[in-house]
């Protein structure tokens, strides 16, 4: 689905390189999340994978093309939400499709099939004021899912939350994700989120980022809460945050 083959990276104002000789490959319907400390590149590859930079080496292909040849082959959901305020929940989530130019009609369709799918039905002429920050995220997650990619990119869409409704919406996104078949790639500050969420988790521990540290989350793809109970689980997270702990202080 997607690859990063020897691709460098650096921004124009750093004296540093970000990205060095990078490769990795993300398989159809994977759930991977990238960990790492602030500032060490995360949110990089997402701008590299939906072209908001430009890679100074390397090549990064989705489905085996080259995304300088290819539009539409990634949807991106950031931290914020992003609706715009003047919109109603319903023309908000429309907006991939009339970028698209469907019709009236296919949008409408479209639009109250997965209004009801999130629960957000009964909102769609409600707007983002009035709304919870939970709904909203639901509703940026259906407007993601309406833009018709198979390759989602999620950066910290939960950061903001409060525990409870972060919990209830990593919950709902397995769900929807599974659904849907989706390949998705995460990125969480959050070590626990992201053993939850993800069939494998991506680890940056160096600067300028030359590999991923790949681990394989030891859970089936019908995991419930109380998996993070176990043993193994407990001790796979205490790795990853000692691992994020001494790579700060280095």
């Amino acid at each position: 689905m997607l690859e990063f083959k020897n691709v460098s990276f650096k921004y124009d104002e750093d004296d540093y390189k970000m990205l060095e000789n990078l490769s990795f490959t993300v398989d159809e319907g994977d759930f991977i999340s990238i960990i790492g400390k602030s500032g060490c590149g995360k949110s990089t590859v997402f701008r590299l994978i939906n072209g908001l930079e430009k890679a100074e080496k390397g090549e990064i292909l989705v489905n085996g093309i080259s995304i300088e040849k290819q539009k539409n082959y990634s949807a991106y959901m950031p931290q914020k939400d992003l609706l715009f305020p003047w919109r109603t929940i319903e023309q908000n989530i429309c907006l991939s499709m009339e970028i698209q130019k469907k019709s009236r009609s296919q949008m409408h369709e479209k639009a109250e099939e997965m209004l009801k799918e999130v629960g957000l039905w009964d909102y769609r002429n409600k707007y983002p004021k009035d709304l919870s920050g939970g709904m909203r995220q639901r509703a940026s997650f259906a407007r993601t899912i309406l833009s018709g990619c198979n390759l989602m990119l999620l950066d910290e869409p939960f950061s903001a939350l409060d525990s409870l409704t972060k919990i209830s919406l990593q919950e709902w996104l397995l769900e929807e994700c599974k659904k849907h078949n989706k390949t998705v790639l995460f990125v969480t500050h959050d070590v626990e989120e992201a053993i939850f969420l993800s069939k494998k988790i991506f680890v940056i521990t160096d600067r300028p980022v030359t590999h991923f540290e790949e681990v394989v989350v030891p859970l089936s793809d019908e995991r419930k809460r109380e998996d993070m109970k176990r043993g193994d689980i407990v001790e796979l997270k205490e790795s990853l945050i000692k691992k994020l702990r001494q790579e700060g202080e280095a």
